[in-house]
Protein backbone atom coordinates (compact mmCIF):
# COMPACT_ATOMS: atom_id res chain seq x y z
CA UNK A 1 0.00 0.00 0.00
CA UNK A 2 2.84 2.43 0.64
CA UNK A 3 4.65 4.03 -2.25
CA UNK A 4 1.43 4.76 -4.08
CA UNK A 5 1.42 7.87 -6.25
CA UNK A 6 -1.14 10.49 -5.20
CA UNK A 7 -2.42 13.68 -6.82
CA UNK A 8 -3.84 16.24 -4.37
CA UNK A 9 -6.43 18.65 -5.79
CA UNK A 10 -7.76 21.55 -3.71
CA UNK A 11 -8.00 25.30 -4.22
CA UNK A 12 -6.76 25.88 -0.65
CA UNK A 13 -2.98 25.80 -0.29
CA UNK A 14 -3.43 25.09 3.42
CA UNK A 15 -5.46 21.96 2.63
CA UNK A 16 -2.99 20.86 -0.04
CA UNK A 17 -0.13 21.19 2.43
CA UNK A 18 -2.03 19.36 5.17
CA UNK A 19 -3.06 16.48 2.88
CA UNK A 20 0.45 16.24 1.42
CA UNK A 21 1.95 16.00 4.91
CA UNK A 22 -0.57 13.33 5.97
CA UNK A 23 -0.13 11.29 2.81
CA UNK A 24 3.66 11.47 3.05
CA UNK A 25 3.54 10.37 6.70
CA UNK A 26 1.35 7.43 5.63
CA UNK A 27 4.04 6.41 3.15
CA UNK A 28 2.49 7.69 -0.07
CA UNK A 29 4.30 9.65 -2.78
CA UNK A 30 2.53 12.93 -3.63
CA UNK A 31 3.38 13.36 -7.32
CA UNK A 32 1.18 16.34 -8.12
CA UNK A 33 -0.58 19.21 -6.33
CA UNK A 34 -3.26 21.05 -8.29
CA UNK A 35 -5.16 24.12 -7.16
CA UNK A 36 -7.99 23.74 -9.67
CA UNK A 37 -10.06 21.14 -11.46
CA UNK A 38 -8.73 22.33 -14.82
CA UNK A 39 -5.13 21.76 -13.70
CA UNK A 40 -6.06 18.33 -12.33
CA UNK A 41 -7.60 17.26 -15.64
CA UNK A 42 -4.52 18.53 -17.53
CA UNK A 43 -2.02 16.96 -15.10
CA UNK A 44 -3.68 13.58 -14.57
CA UNK A 45 -2.50 11.87 -17.79
CA UNK A 46 1.02 13.25 -17.34
CA UNK A 47 1.54 11.98 -13.77
CA UNK A 48 -0.77 8.93 -13.83
CA UNK A 49 -1.41 8.81 -10.08
CA UNK A 50 -2.76 5.72 -8.31
CA UNK A 51 -5.11 7.89 -6.21
CA UNK A 52 -6.54 11.40 -6.54
CA UNK A 53 -7.88 13.38 -3.58
CA UNK A 54 -10.34 15.84 -5.10
CA UNK A 55 -11.92 18.89 -3.47
CA UNK A 56 -15.51 19.43 -4.57
CA UNK A 57 -15.80 23.22 -4.44
CA UNK A 58 -13.26 25.02 -6.64
CA UNK A 59 -13.64 28.21 -8.69
CA UNK A 60 -12.84 27.30 -12.31
CA UNK A 61 -14.01 23.67 -12.55
CA UNK A 62 -15.53 21.95 -9.56
CA UNK A 63 -14.43 18.53 -8.39
CA UNK A 64 -17.47 16.82 -9.86
CA UNK A 65 -16.74 18.08 -13.38
CA UNK A 66 -13.02 17.31 -12.95
CA UNK A 67 -13.92 13.79 -11.79
CA UNK A 68 -16.14 13.27 -14.84
CA UNK A 69 -13.34 14.45 -17.14
CA UNK A 70 -10.70 12.25 -15.50
CA UNK A 71 -13.00 9.21 -15.49
CA UNK A 72 -13.76 9.78 -19.19
CA UNK A 73 -10.04 9.61 -19.97
CA UNK A 74 -9.30 6.79 -17.48
CA UNK A 75 -12.24 4.70 -16.24
CA UNK A 76 -9.84 2.96 -13.81
CA UNK A 77 -8.98 6.22 -11.98
CA UNK A 78 -9.27 6.08 -8.18
CA UNK A 79 -10.75 9.36 -6.95
CA UNK A 80 -11.55 10.24 -3.34
CA UNK A 81 -13.59 13.37 -2.75
CA UNK A 82 -12.58 15.74 0.04
CA UNK A 83 -15.61 17.68 1.19
CA UNK A 84 -17.07 19.87 3.90
CA UNK A 85 -20.09 19.01 6.02
CA UNK A 86 -23.36 19.89 4.35
CA UNK A 87 -22.32 18.86 0.85
CA UNK A 88 -23.97 15.44 0.89
CA UNK A 89 -25.82 16.03 -2.41
CA UNK A 90 -22.57 17.02 -4.08
CA UNK A 91 -20.87 13.88 -2.72
CA UNK A 92 -23.64 11.77 -4.27
CA UNK A 93 -23.13 13.56 -7.59
CA UNK A 94 -19.39 12.91 -7.33
CA UNK A 95 -19.99 9.20 -6.66
CA UNK A 96 -22.30 9.11 -9.69
CA UNK A 97 -19.49 10.76 -11.68
CA UNK A 98 -17.11 7.95 -10.71
CA UNK A 99 -15.54 8.86 -7.37
CA UNK A 100 -15.02 5.80 -5.16
CA UNK A 101 -15.11 7.42 -1.73
CA UNK A 102 -14.97 10.60 0.30
CA UNK A 103 -13.52 12.13 3.43
CA UNK A 104 -14.86 15.08 5.37
CA UNK A 105 -12.91 18.23 6.19
CA UNK A 106 -11.17 18.69 8.51
CA UNK A 107 -9.48 15.52 7.27
CA UNK A 108 -8.30 13.07 9.89
CA UNK A 109 -5.28 10.93 8.98
CA UNK A 110 -6.89 7.69 10.19
CA UNK A 111 -10.03 8.29 8.12
CA UNK A 112 -7.97 9.19 5.04
CA UNK A 113 -5.96 5.95 5.36
CA UNK A 114 -9.16 3.94 5.86
CA UNK A 115 -10.80 5.37 2.71
CA UNK A 116 -7.65 4.86 0.63
CA UNK A 117 -7.45 1.21 1.73
CA UNK A 118 -11.13 0.66 0.95
CA UNK A 119 -10.84 2.24 -2.51
CA UNK A 120 -7.73 0.22 -3.37
CA UNK A 121 -9.27 -3.02 -2.09
CA UNK A 122 -12.35 -2.41 -4.23
CA UNK A 123 -10.12 -1.61 -7.22
CA UNK A 124 -8.02 -4.75 -6.70
CA UNK A 125 -11.15 -6.92 -6.27
CA UNK A 126 -12.48 -5.65 -9.62
CA UNK A 127 -9.13 -6.27 -11.33
CA UNK A 128 -9.10 -9.94 -10.31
Amino acid sequence: MTGLRVMVVDDSLITINKLTRMLTELGYDVVSQCRSGVLAVESYPKVKPDIVTMDITMPDMDGIEATKAIMASDPQANIIMVTSHGQEQMVLEAIDAGAQGYVLKPVKETRLQEVIRKVLKSYNDKAE
